[in-house]
């Protein structure tokens, strides 16, 4: 399709006037604009929700593949872990934004995100049962919930799921998701030495963390583990939490590259009319089942894709590897002299070789990562906590202290990074202690704008994105607020 001359071009506004205040962002998701009116309140309406009928609906959907979009190994578990994982996985600790609180992953620009391809047939897989439950049951809840039960179907010792997260209705449009004008370009948000400049928490505009064949798309594992490190870290996550979720999460499912880009039509908004909702149509051969394209990638991890174990961590070790390129072009890594052992996702006659991204070598090849990537492969049920504690902060990060936290199976321990505070255990003061402190306050000789300065920075650092901050806790007093 030829580009228009610019003569011919539709103007908006901001066209003419680029520096118009646009006050639009002020009126996002306004409570007049809710498809369930304006009363509605979901937290309310969740606590009628029956949970176990939800997760027998869930189990059943994971092994009835459709036609229109067949689900790889016989089971929609790797997709719907990839969608929660992705879902989750945009949250960053310095503003709160991303993450799976609202189930923003619906909208643009999320669901553009070339990290995101295929998703939007994740979402349309699980309509019929948010249909079902309407109105008691978000997006945001039943995303996260899909990704946790499919694991638990796939055989992880989950420790709990909560439920309170609630959608917003129209896309988040506020600024800086990145400074780039196109997806996956020059990494300009990165400084001279290579860090990931604040607020962002991904190498890319596009990406939820880094590419996986390494930076810049150079397959260097060694300088992959360095930006793995760095990204993980600004969503609250540690070396050890790190590589169990890399470790968990990649014992499932496979990668998608079956031929080249070219072949890649639009994403979910950029797609005509006649796409109902989806986007990314692959016009090579079925462009399903196995000539499907997501990240350009053609491999799987391990030889039991859809049930956990140490299977991932047998294969990073056991073998060596070398580069290859993928039916779609893009740098990945084959074990040499290794037997076809890796099942085919669609043809039950077919066998595969091994195959890693450079983002697994990583863990291999990094000092730190290999030394608790070893020990989970020699320790398997220490693993398999460490995965499931992982996946919990990965999924619930956002959603604020445990207060929060709703539904039968919230676990009963407090995570500190939940920024739960203690139980009161005292008695509250009563209207004679208030005026005595109002006057011990006023004979301090602080002036009235100093007490009203330090009155407001301790109630205006709250954010409602994941309810850090604010003045509950009187947290203004330690690090690193008080600095």
């Amino acid at each position: 399709m030829k580009n228009k001359s610019s003569r011919h071009r539709k103007r908006w506004i901001t066209d003419y006037w680029p520096n118009r205040l646009n006050l639009k962002i002020l009126r996002q998701n306004c409570p007049n604009s809710n498809p369930y009116r304006v009363d509605y309140d979901y937290l309310k309406e969740v606590q009628e929700l029956d949970v176990n009928s939800v997760i027998k609906d869930l189990k059943e959907l994971m092994k009835k593949s459709q036609d229109w979009w067949p689900a790889d190994f016989g089971h929609y578990g790797g997709l719907f872990i990839r969608l929660a994982w992705h879902s989750a996985g945009s949250y960053r600790i310095f503003d709160g934004r991303g993450g799976a609180r609202d189930g923003s992953i619906r909208f643009p620009p999320r669901i553009n995100w070339p990290d995101n391809i295929a998703l939007d047939k994740a979402i349309r897989l699980l309509w019929p049962i948010k249909k079902k439950y309407g109105r008691k049951l978000s997006w945001a809840d039943l995303i996260i919930l899909s990704g946790t039960v499919a694991m638990e179907d796939m055989g992880v010792k989950i420790i709990g799921f909560s439920l309170g997260r609630e959608d917003i209705y129209e896309p988040d449009e506020s600024p800086d998701w990145g400074p780039e004008e196109e997806m996956l370009t020059a990494r300009e948000r990165l400084t001279e030495e290579g860090e990931v400049r604040e607020p962002y928490s991904a190498t890319e505009m596009g990406l939820i963390y880094v590419n996986p064949a390494g930076p810049g798309g150079v397959p260097d594992p060694r300088a992959s583990a360095q930006e793995i490190r760095a990204v993980f870290a600004k969503m609250g996550m540690n070396d050890e939490d790190t590589v169990a979720l890399i470790a968990g999460g990649h014992s499932f499912g496979k990668c998608h590259g079956a031929a080249p880009e070219k072949y890649l039509g639009p994403d979910p908004t950029s797609s005509p009319l006649e796409s109902q909702g989806l986007g990314w149509k692959f016009e090579y051969k079925t462009g399903k089942g196995p000539d499907t394209f997501t990240s350009g990638f053609e491999l799987a991890w391990t030889p039991t894709p859809t049930k956990f174990g140490i299977g991932y961590l047998e294969m990073l070790f056991e073998y060596e590897y070398e580069l290859e390129k993928s039916p779609a072009g893009k740098p990945q890594w084959v074990a040499k002299d290794a037997p076809e052992i890796i099942p085919d996702a669609h043809d039950p006659d077919k066998k595969h070789k091994p195959r890693m991204l450079t983002a697994d070598l990583a863990l291999k090849y990094d000092e730190k990562y290999a030394r608790i990537a070893r020990r989970f492969l020699e320790n398997p049920e220490e693993f398999e906590k460490a995965f499931a504690r992982a996946w919990f902060k990965l999924t619930h990060r956002d959603m604020g202290p445990k207060g929060w936290h709703m539904g039968p199976y919230v676990p009963k321990e407090d995570f500190i990074w939940l920024d739960s505070l203690p139980e009161r255990d005292y008695e509250l003061i009563d209207e004679g202690n208030v005026e005595e402190l109002k006057k011990r306050i006023l004979a301090s000789g602080l002036s009235i704008s100093r007490l009203v300065y330090t009155a407001w920075s301790s109630a205006a650092s709250y954010r409602h994105s994941d309810r850090r901050g604010g003045a509950n806790g009187a947290r203004i007093r330690l690090y690193p607020m008080n600095e």
